[in-house]
């Protein structure tokens, strides 16, 4: 499972209009975390899959504005 990379390699413009759409920013953030989960395995990795589950779609609403400025998903590296 790739997704981060995979997102990380889209358009800008395309990750944050996927970001913007709840249902579907609240299905990438699931993907994108589980898959930085599964590659680097460490605490903070699953701090933010809980905080996804927790939070639901807000998560990915702050994702937007950290994409819009920095390119990147909240600690997703």
């Amino acid at each position: 499972m790739e997704f981060d990379k995979w997102f990380k390699g889209l358009n800008r413009i395309v990750q944050l209009i996927l970001l913007i759409i709840p249902l579907v920013n609240f299905i990438i953030e699931l993907l994108v975390r589980l898959s930085v989960l599964l590659r680097k395995s460490d605490a903070v990795s699953i701090v933010m899959l809980i905080l996804v589950f927790v939070t639901g779609g807000l998560l990915g609403f702050v994702d937007f504005f950290v994409t819009l400025f920095t390119g990147n998903l909240l600690l997703a590296e």
